[in-house]
């Protein structure tokens, strides 16, 4: 009988501890596509390339210490390799972990327009601590649709006369 119990214990400890593996938070994407679903929206995937300009800019302002969105360039630039039609980026520090993260996110309209981009099918998201102050940024980049191919990217889009005569400026296909 006393055998029985270390026994048990240690089949408990096993069992349990498979239990707490088990319970691990989920990744990134994982929960931005839980959010996502809970709001009528589609699961994103995770991205190589968005993961990089994610993490590129999150070492970028973990380097230079600051919070900004311009801090390798402007975003059309940085994420143009990703070949996507939509694109948007949060960012953040604070949170040393990704969930209490994306609630700050979640809580800020304009962050949570983004979290909630319509069309969107992929995601990359980094982190990246300070060596100076120790403080942890995060970057997002969620993405949507694919540029066309077949179009070499010095081609013109098709215009009418009519759209000729009334365009002041042509950006990206569109007559403004």
């Amino acid at each position: 009988m006393k055998t029985a119990l270390p026994i048990s214990l240690c089949l408990t400890l096993a069992l349990g501890g498979s239990a707490f593996a088990q319970s691990a938070p989920a990744a990134p994407a994982e929960m931005i596509s839980n959010y996502r679903l809970r709001h009528g929206e589609a699961r994103v995937t995770p991205d190589s390339t968005l993961s990089r300009i994610a993490r590129e800019q999150a070492a970028a302002m973990a380097s230079k210490d600051v919070l900004d969105h311009g801090v390798l360039g402007p975003f059309s630039s940085r994420v143009a390799s990703s070949k996507s039609e939509r694109a948007a980026e949060n960012i953040a520090f604070g949170y040393d972990s990704f969930p209490k993260t994306l609630d700050q996110w979640i809580d800020s309209p304009e962050h949570r327009k983004n979290l909630l981009m319509h069309g969107a099918s992929k995601v990359g998201v980094a982190s990246a601590k300070s060596a100076t102050t120790g403080r942890t940024y995060w970057a997002m980049v969620i993405a949507g649709g694919e540029r066309s191919r077949s179009r070499s990217p010095s081609a013109k889009p098709p215009t009418s006369r009519h759209a000729e005569k009334t365009c002041r400026i042509q950006l990206l296909g569109l007559c403004l």
